[in-house]
Order: C-alpha cells, then sequence, then structure tokens
C-alpha cells in the first residue's frame, strides 16, 4: 500500500507548487491625444507570466492602418517631434522585417475601421529589467500614432508618415 501512496503523495505535493494563475501586473497607461488636444486613444502596458505587453485602444481617427511606435522621450507637444526619435537602446535599425533587426519602438500597425475604432497588442518581450529601464528613465517614453502604415523595414521610421496623436507614458 505504501508503494502506491507514495507517488500520490508526491504528485499532490508537485500540484500545490505549481501555479496556472494568470495574473497580470500594470505597469504603465497613457492617454493618447490629436493635435487638437482632443483624447484619441489609451495605451496600457502591462506584465503577464514575464512577458510585458501593450495594448492599444484606439477611437475617432479615420479608418484607415497606422503605424505607431513607443519614442524615447515622454513628451507630447503637437506636432510631436518632441517625443524624440523611436525608442531603440539596443541600437537596432528600424523594422520587424529589416535584415539588421528591430528596436523595442517597433509596434505593430493598427487597423482603424470605417467606424473609427481599432486594437492592438504587441509582445515588448521577457526582459523586464531592460524593458523597464528603457521605458521608465528620466526623461520618459511616448506612444505615437502615425498617419500612415509603417512597412516594417525603412529605417528610421518605417515611412509612416506624420505623428498625428501622442501619448506619454505614466508609470502605474
Amino acid at each position: 500500500m505504501q508503494l502506491y501512496l507514495t507517488p500520490a503523495l508526491i504528485a499532490l505535493a508537485l500540484a500545490g507548487c505549481t501555479t496556472t494563475s494568470s495574473k497580470s501586473t500594470n505597469l504603465a497607461y497613457a492617454q493618447l491625444a490629436n493635435a487638437d488636444g482632443r483624447p484619441v486613444g489609451t495605451a496600457t502596458i502591462t506584465r503577464s507570466r514575464g512577458e510585458t505587453l501593450l495594448n492599444l485602444v484606439v477611437s475617432g481617427t479615420a479608418g484607415t492602418i497606422h503605424g505607431m511606435h513607443l519614442h524615447a522621450v515622454g513628451k507630447c507637444e503637437a506636432p510631436f517631434t518632441s517625443a524624440g526619435a523611436h525608442l531603440n537602446p539596443t541600437g537596432h535599425q528600424h523594422g520587424k522585417d529589416n535584415p539588421q533587426g528591430a528596436h523595442l519602438g517597433d509596434l505593430p500597425n493598427v487597423t482603424i475601421g470605417q467606424a473609427g475604432t481599432g486594437t492592438a497588442s504587441a509582445s515588448l518581450g521577457r526582459d523586464s529589467t531592460a524593458i523597464d529601464a528603457a521605458l521608465f528613465d528620466a526623461d520618459g517614453t511616448a506612444i505615437v500614432l502615425h498617419a500612415a502604415a509603417d512597412d516594417y523595414r525603412t529605417d528610421p521610421s518605417g515611412n509612416s508618415g506624420a505623428r498625428i496623436a501622442c501619448g506619454v507614458l505614466t508609470r502605474s
């Protein structure tokens, strides 16, 4: 009997050590506004199971595909050049399709439907120490919505056009 009881107890003990929690931690939030100061979206950054995630919700913009990027300065004065260049702490070139590799500020395009709304999500990676250091440095970080789609290749900005909305990330 003891032979059957020992594996069962081991299995129960191991089951108690594992976690299936999908608890996520809020890291940052940004309210995006257009050049007139009208709110057009929100961005949230969370961490779940070691992965840092960005979620964007956009409303009230033209029904098309827009590039979006994290920018190196947490400042959003229209025409949003105050946000600086893309967030690029590792010195890579632009775009997921660039043979030289992408950088942290590269995000997927967001498709805005005819109703003027759209959502996008992206993983920023699993190196929480490096990600937090880049996002929450002394001059902050902004998220910028561009007028055109990002081609995911052309350095430095993917030919994504003018900056049409911006939000400063605020640490949660």
